[in-house]
């Protein structure tokens, strides 16, 4: 049996994604005033009292799309609502009951899962008398306000009641063994490849640019392991994100970047790469994230372009960059999706890997003595001995006489060295560089950023 779902369901701008975040405790889901911002199923587990459930966010029933997307909205509304161990149903104290409202308690009527008709904005007593007028729909009800923090006890109490008894083995949860990003600008087929990950309509997919607005956690599994696919919203130019909700989109697609084991970028082949792209490629270096390069739709151009020559074209365009590996793939199809995950595997061992120290410095004394550092104000520096003190990423200290005389190309000579003679070869390694009488604090860093 698989984890529970626990699905939040109601009209538009009720407050579902503010119970959503409230309930898991993070700002996950976009909340805005702008009817309509929740398109995909989002969802997060969570833990109560030793049981385990997914939490689902849904767009609002009842809304018209401003981009033409009624109709797929309500196909992710109808299959998390199949799928739920528990509907809470949520309305709005203030507004009272709309007929709109009604609508919705009539599509729940049939369900087999048990509804809980959850009052949101109920911010203090006074309202109370206003939310008993939902008693009408014949649900038990729980009055909460995400937004002053009320009736969150009594809701998740709720919550447990309808939930497997965790002593009866009927509940399993594995740990994802690894978090795949999977960020790109607009239109890069990123939802398609998630579809094709769950072997499900999980995401909407469409031509209209900007279809993905949250980031959105898919697991699934590939020769009995488990993995978490996080879809983002599609990167835009700053000066083109000019509403709410294109700024948390952009927002919750870095923190994916951030939480991810590894990040798979994407690309179209029909399209040139972007100062976009750029800047997205800058922003996962700058998180020391290992990365794919996925050119994905290579079906599209198959046949007319030889392979060689956009290989060598993302490499002409990400220099600094060159250990990144690239795939190309079709993710409608699944063609070569697989070979993708296994190498994005491979990057995440060798981010956890972790190089005895000895080995480290037989290196470290090789490379010096086939390339010594460069004079500096007429001395030479030093460097006595390196350590690697973290994984993921892998990361290094050099202790040495003056950090401020190894230059930063021969940092980067030195990266090169350890990627060639040891397992960190396609993934970024962060260097540090410590004066050996010096207690070693963070404050006295200096990272070396590979660009």
């Amino acid at each position: 049996m698989g984890i529970p779902q626990v699905v939040i369901v109601g009209r538009p701008n009720v407050g579902k994604s503010s119970v959503f975040n409230w309930l898991v405790g993070k700002r996950l889901a976009i909340v805005d005033s702008t009817a309509g911002v929740t398109r995909d199923r989002v969802t997060h587990l969570i833990e109560s009292e030793g049981r385990f459930f997914e939490l689902v966010d849904t767009g609002g029933m009842g809304v018209e799309d401003v981009d033409d997307l009624t109709e797929q909205v309500e196909d992710q509304i109808q299959t998390a609502v199949e799928s739920a161990q528990l509907v809470l149903f949520v309305v709005d104290a203030r507004d009272g009951p709309v007929p709109l409202d009604q609508e919705v308690a009539k599509r729940l009527r049939y369900l087999t899962a048990p509804v809980v008709l959850v009052v949101n904005k109920t911010d203090s007593p006074r309202y109370e008398a206003q939310a008993d007028e939902f008693y009408r729909f014949g649900r038990k009800m729980v009055r909460v306000s995400a937004k002053v923090n009320r009736g969150k006890d009594e809701l998740m109490q709720e919550i447990r009641q309808h939930l497997p008894d965790p002593s009866t083995g009927a509940q399993w949860y594995v740990t994802p063994v690894m978090k795949l990003a999977i960020v790109g600008r607009r239109n890069t087929g990123k939802s398609t490849l998630v579809n094709t990950l769950a072997r499900s309509k999980r995401m909407i997919v469409s031509e209209v640019p900007g279809t993905t607005r949250d980031s959105v956690d898919v697991r699934f599994e590939l020769d009995g392991k488990a993995f978490l696919a996080i879809d983002t919203p599609g990167f835009r130019r700053p000066k083109s994100v000019v509403t709410d909700v294109d700024f948390y989109s952009t927002h919750r697609a870095q923190r994916s970047i951030r939480r991810a084991d590894v990040v798979a970028l994407f690309f179209d082949p029909t399209q040139r790469i972007s100062k976009v792209d750029k800047q997205l490629c800058e922003y996962i270096a700058q998180q020391y994230k290992p990365c794919l390069f996925v050119v994905n739709k290579w079906d599209l151009i198959a046949g007319s372009m030889p392979t060689e020559k956009w290989v060598r074209y993302l490499r002409d365009n990400f220099r600094s960059l060159l250990y990144v590996p690239i795939a190309l793939l079709t993710g409608r199809t699944g063609k070569n999706v697989k070979a993708m995950l296994n190498h994005a595997q491979m990057l995440f061992r060798q981010s956890l890997k972790r190089v005895p120290t000895g080995q480290l410095n037989k290196v470290v004394q090789a490379a010096l003595t086939g390339n010594p550092p460069p004079v500096h104000q007429n001395r030479r520096p030093k460097i006595f001995y390196a350590t690697q003190v973290a994984a993921q990423p892998p990361t290094v200290v050099l202790f040495c006489n003056d950090p401020r005389a190894i230059s930063s190309q021969y940092q980067r000579y030195l990266l090169r060295v350890f990627r060639e003679q040891l397992e960190f070869d396609e993934v970024p390694i962060k260097l540090y560089l410590r004066k050996r009488e010096h207690e070693v604090r963070p404050a006295d860093a200096n990272a070396v950023a590979e660009e």
